[in-house]
C-alpha cells in the first residue's frame, strides 16, 4: 500500500466459519482510513494483500507442494507440518481449529477483501459514476480469479456431463463474516458465477493495465476466461478469449537471448496480462529437470544448481532465479504472454490445425533457447505431447501443473506419481483418477458447517 493504510474486515478469520470479528467500519482507529472515498477504494486495490504470497506460505506456492514437478526430499515420516501433508496429499493439512486452513482461507481471504470493495463502492463519495464503475470491475475479475482456484482445488475436475451434480465451493457474496456460509454450489454454477462476473467486468476495466500489471485490464478479463474454458476443457472458447487477450494487451514475451527486465518489480515486467506474486523458492525432481535439453536457456537463468547442472543428487538443483537471475525471482501465478500462446497452441493442436499449434509453439521457444531451430511435426499427438511438455518447462511452479494433472487424469494421460523420503523409499503414490485429485474441505470448515458435504 501507498502512504495510507485501510482498516479492513477481519481477512474472513477461519473462511466464514469463525465469529466474533468486528464489523468494518464501525470506529475510525486512530491513524487508519477507513473506506468512505472512491480514492480510498482505489489505493485499497493496491494493498499487497489482493495479489501477493511472497512473504508467507499461500495457496499459490503450496499448490507446487501437489504437483509432479517438486521434490520434498527431506519429508518426513510420518508427514506432520502442512507443507508435508499437502505434498504427500494427505486428506487434511491442519486440524488445529484456531487458524485459518491453508489454501482453502488463503482464497476466501482475499474474496472477502473483493467483496468489501463490491459492497462498498456505490456508496463512495468522490470519483465519477465511470470510475466506480472500473473499480468494481476489477474487484469482480479479482473475485473471479480466486473463485477459479477454489473450484479447481476443492471441486472435481471439470465433466460438463456431472458438473451441475457435482459439489463444489460455497460461493460468498457479503464482506460480513458474521453470517452463516453459504451452502457448496454445484461445479457448473461456480464456474457460471466466474464466466458472468468477467462478462460483467470487461465493458468497465481498463484499457491498459502496463502501469501496475498486478491490476485489471479488457486483456486481464480476457485472459482469466481463457484459463477458465480451458480448465472446463472447453478449448474452442479457451482459444477464443486467449487470442482476444493477446490482441488487447501491450505485454510481450521477455527474450532469454536478450536482457532481462531491469527490476524485480513483476508488476512492470513486459509479459505479464494479469499479475500475482510470490518468491521462486522450490525444489524440482530430478526426472523433471532431465526433461530440459541442453540448449534450453530457462534451465541456467531459473535454477541454481549444486552439482554443475548434472541432476544426479536430488536436491542439489533448485528453482530459485534470485541467485542467477535476481530480477526473475518472482512467480506470476497469475496469467502471461506465454500461457495464452500455449492455450492457443494446444486448443489448436487438438482441433488439428497444427499450422497454428506449431507457430505459437515455435514463437514460445524462440524466446528460450539459444541456437533454436523450429519444431516441425505432422502427427497431431506428437505436437500435442510437445505442448503438454512446453507447457510444463514454461511454468512449472506457478500452480497450475497440478490443475494441468487433474485436467489431463481426465483423458487418462496421467500414470502414478510417487513420492519417497530421503532415503529414496517410496511413502505414497497417487494412482490415476484417485480421489485425491480434489482437496477434502478443511477440517475446520465442516466443525463449523456440520451440514457441508465433504469430498470422497
Amino acid at each position: 500500500m501507498k502512504n495510507q493504510k485501510i482498516n479492513f474486515i477481519c481477512i474472513l478469520a477461519c473462511c466464514l466459519v469463525f465469529t466474533g470479528c468486528d464489523k468494518y467500519l464501525d470506529i475510525t482507529p486512530k491513524g487508519k482510513t477507513l473506506l468512505s472515498t472512491v480514492d480510498n477504494y482505489e489505493q485499497f486495490l493496491n494493498d499487497d494483500k489482493f495479489y501477493s504470497g511472497a512473504v508467507a506460505p499461500s495457496a499459490y506456492n503450496y499448490l507446487n507442494y501437489l504437483g509432479d514437478n517438486y521434490d520434498f526430499v527431506t519429508v518426513k515420516t510420518p508427514a506432520i507440518d502442512p507443507s508435508e501433508l499437502i505434498y504427500t496429499w494427505s486428506l487434511q493439512f491442519s486440524t488445529d481449529i484456531n487458524t485459518s486452513p491453508p489454501i482453502w482461507g488463503d482464497h476466501y481471504g482475499r474474496i472477502n477483501l473483493y467483496n468489501t470493495v463490491l459492497v462498498g463502492i456505490d456508496n463512495a463519495t468522490g470519483g465519477t459514476a465511470a470510475k466506480k464503475r472500473s473499480l468494481k470491475s476489477e474487484a469482480l475479475l479479482g473475485r473471479a480469479m480466486e473463485y477459479f482456484y477454489l473450484i479447481n482445488e476443492y471441486g472435481k475436475p471439470y465433466d460438463a456431463t456431472t458438473a451441475q451434480q457435482d459439489p463444489g465451493v460455497p460461493f460468498v457474496t457479503s464482506n460480513d463474516v458474521s453470517q452463516k456460509a453459504p451452502s457448496r454450489s454445484s461445479i457448473a454454477e461456480v464456474y457460471q458465477h466466474i464466466i458472468d462476473d468477467i462478462n460483467a467486468a470487461i465493458t468497465d476495466l481498463p484499457g491498459d493495465n502496463s502501469a501496475n500489471r498486478l491490476r485489471g485490464s479488457k486483456a486481464a478479463g480476457y485472459s482469466v476466461l481463457a484459463r477458465t474454458y480451458f480448465y472446463m476443457r472447453n478449448y474452442p472458447e479457451a482459444r477464443k478469449y486467449a487470442e482476444l487477450a493477446l490482441s488487447n494487451t501491450k505485454a510481450v514475451m521477455i527474450n532469454f537471448n536478450g536482457a532481462l527486465p531491469a527490476t524485480n518489480f513483476l508488476s512492470v515486467h513486459p509479459d505479464v496480462i494479469y499479475g500475482r506474486i510470490y518468491l521462486a523458492q522450490t525444489t524440482p525432481t530430478i526426472d523433471f529437470l532431465r526433461s530440459f535439453v541442453s540448449n534450453d536457456l530457462r534451465v541456467r537463468k531459473l535454477y541454481n544448481s549444486a552439482d554443475g547442472y548434472a541432476f544426479t543428487t536430488r536436491g542439489a538443483t533448485t528453482y530459485t532465479p534470485l541467485f542467477v537471475s535476481p530480477t526473475l525471482q518472482f512467480v506470476n501465478p497469475g496469467t502471461s504472454v506465454q500461457e495464452m500462446k500455449l492455450t492457443i497452441a494446444e486448443c489448436a493442436a487438438r482441433s488439428g490445425d497444427l499450422t497454428e499449434a506449431l507457430s505459437q509453439l515455435n514463437d514460445i521457444r524462440k524466446n528460450r533457447f539459444s541456437n533454436y531451430t523450429d519444431y516441425s511435426s505432422s502427427d497431431q499427438n506428437t505436437v500435442l505431447e510437445q505442448v503438454f511438455l512446453e507447457r510444463r518447462h514454461e511454468m512449472p511452479f506457478n500452480g497450475l501443473r497440478w490443475f494441468d494433472m487433474r485436467r489431463l487424469d481426465k483423458e487418462n494421460r496421467m500414470g502414478t506419481v510417487t513420492r519417497y523420503n530421503a532415503q529414496n523409499t517410496a511413502i505414497v503414490t497417487l494412482p490415476p483418477h484417485s480421489n485425491r485429485y480434489t482437496l477434502q474441505i478443511p477440517f475446520q470448515v465442516l466443525s463449523f458447517n456440520p451440514d457441508m458435504p465433504q469430498n470422497p
